[in-house]
């Protein structure tokens, strides 16, 4: 047994035991990381609020035959605005929930992680719009390699007539490539789904646009649907 330093963004945790959590992390060189704090729920735990979700942590942790005790923290950021704010809150939670959905255990985890330090770090800086977190989830799955074509068919490659979108398929098709369960998309859809997909995160208008609910409804049904599951933190949105 040994100990080593490690860093993450706390993703979730869980009761175990009487007094202790386990702590979910993503680790950029580690991947998902599942880990124990001792007595963090007592009154006086040392680890006070510093294992919270979206905290961003350095380290020391007690190598375990399962799970790797957390013997020291210090937190590098807390993002705390965005805690301020049920919309932000919501927004963060969604991307932790996407993050843990798709992070696998000790598999080097670079991208990911710096996906997710980019839009937390945006999501403090202030207010974002729903296309925000369109965004966030596509360039999510383009992370993972599940992004879906949208300068091009799924089909046939061909770049004119994009006016169906495939959740089966994998993205825009054509036309004369329309599928059953294929849905029919607003003028303008593909390229500004596009755009999401490519820009920066903390580029991102503030404002919602006119195309920003097809958007959002496009794109958590297209992860969903690769995923295999729904996305929890999005019901705050549906009510």
């Amino acid at each position: 047994m040994s100990t080593r330093h490690d860093s993450g963004i706390v993703l979730r945790s869980y009761p175990f035991g009487e007094a202790d959590r386990v702590i979910v992390l993503l680790s950029p060189d580690h991947g998902k990381l599942r880990t124990v704090a001792k007595g963090v729920r007592k009154t006086k735990s040392r680890f006070g609020g510093r294992l919270e979700p979206f905290t961003h942590v350095e380290l020391v942790l007690y190598e375990g035959r399962n799970l790797d005790t957390i013997t020291a923290v210090e937190v590098v950021a807390n993002y705390r605005h965005l805690r301020e704010d049920l919309d932000r809150v919501t927004a963060a939670s969604t991307m932790v929930e996407a993050v843990d959905a798709v992070a696998q255990e000790k598999e080097q985890s670079r991208a990911l992680f710096g996906l997710l330090v980019s839009g937390l770090s945006a999501l403090d800086a202030g207010p974002r719009s729903t296309d925000f977190v369109s965004a966030f989830l596509l360039q999510l799955a383009g992370v993972v390699g599940l992004a879906p074509s949208l300068d091009a068919c799924a089909m046939c490659g061909r770049s004119e007539d994009l006016d169906r979108f495939s959740f089966a398929g994998g993205g825009a098709v054509c036309g004369r490539c329309r599928s059953e369960g294929s849905v029919k998309l607003r003028e303008g859809l593909t390229a500004h789904l596009l755009g999401l997909a490519g820009g920066r995160l903390a580029d991102i208008a503030v404002d919602d646009s006119e195309l920003s609910g097809d958007a959002m409804w496009v794109t958590r049904k297209f992860v969903e649907y690769h995923l295999d599951r729904r996305l929890v933190s999005l019901a705050v949105l549906d009510a």
